[in-house]
């Protein structure tokens, strides 16, 4: 076995014990015990995984900050709208340090702590006990401005606020001071993120993940057919217009475009499973797809998918 697999498996014993003992609120703390996700597979955003490579030196190779005569940031913070890349590039960065991934759905570890809010202390000393006891992990806070989460915005004025936020810095502090631990941070709106997440100490880097419209949408569509083409061992695209389809509207998210390009995928696997044998995906399938999620924006708000 080799010395990443077992760092692994320990990371994943010990997480797995912690979350055991705090259940269930911890329930919106997961970890990716040997993330894989390479740069490469994530479409476009050039400057912000410059940004992300920069930080990575924390973790393989520390020394180079001080031939400098500076040091590395105690933790980053990636704003953009959802759906453009944030948790992946996070994910990246793990997998390029070769540490543990773990993610916190902040909305969601929220809700999880008001209703269990006599266990809190019992959370944050458990948080602490397993980072400290963990091999080197990244660890990503996604959306810090809870309130504004989707499953939240309803909620707000019956949150605790005040007590909210000195929980999640008081998590948050705790994982800042473990030397082993990168700390990445994400919100979708940063025009109402408490300054006190950006000063000094906190997420003193800030990054805008903020993707290039239509060239790193065209990469990414590119990227993931060219992933289903490998998973299913054959082709299933006929050559794609891709500036004229992804030109017609800026509207959606990458994740959006994603979630429509799967959306013909499984339109085609429909037809096969019903009898059919259908042809290769053609622009024009893709076009009528644009069109469905044109008319659901109609009928019902969405604020961007998720960037598979």
């Amino acid at each position: 076995m080799s010395d990443r697999s077992i760092r692994s498996e320990r990371a994943l014993n010990i997480w797995s014990s912690f979350q055991r003992s705090v259940n269930p609120l911890a329930r919106g703390a997961a970890i990716i015990a040997a993330p894989d996700l390479a740069f490469e597979e994530i479409g476009g955003l050039v400057a912000a995984k410059e940004e992300i490579l920069t930080y990575a030196y924390a973790q393989t190779s520390p020394e180079v900050y001080g031939r400098w005569g500076t040091f590395p940031p105690s933790a980053m913070l990636m704003i953009g709208r959802r759906g453009s890349g944030k948790a992946m590039l996070a994910e990246a960065l793990a997998a390029r340090t070769e540490t543990a991934f773990v993610r916190v759905d902040v909305p969601r570890i929220v809700l999880d702590v008001i209703h269990g809010a006599s266990k809190i202390g019992e959370l944050i000393q458990g948080w602490s006990a397993a980072l400290e006891e963990m091999p080197p992990v990244t660890v990503y806070f996604d959306e810090l401005q809870y309130a504004q989460a989707h499953d939240l915005s309803a909620r707000h004025g019956e949150l605790p606020a005040g007590p909210i936020m000195d929980f999640l810095f008081e998590l948050i502090d705790r994982t800042l001071v473990v030397p082993k631990a990168l700390v990445i941070g994400a919100t979708s709106f940063p025009d109402t993120l408490p300054h006190a997440f950006v000063s000094p100490g906190r997420f003193e880097r800030v990054i805008e993940v903020n993707p290039i419209f239509p060239e790193d949408v065209i990469q990414a569509l590119q990227i993931h057919a060219s992933q289903a083409e490998g998973r299913a061992g054959r082709t299933l695209f006929e050559r794609i217009d891709w500036p004229a389809i992804v030109g017609t509207t800026s509207e959606p998210s990458i994740g959006d475009w994603v979630r429509m390009l799967h959306g013909v995928l499984r339109r085609k696997a429909r037809l096969e499973a019903g009898g059919d044998q259908p042809e290769p995906v053609t622009s024009e399938d893709f076009s009528r797809e644009v069109s469905r999620f044109r008319q659901a924006h109609t009928r019902i708000h969405m604020d961007g998918g998720n960037y598979l």
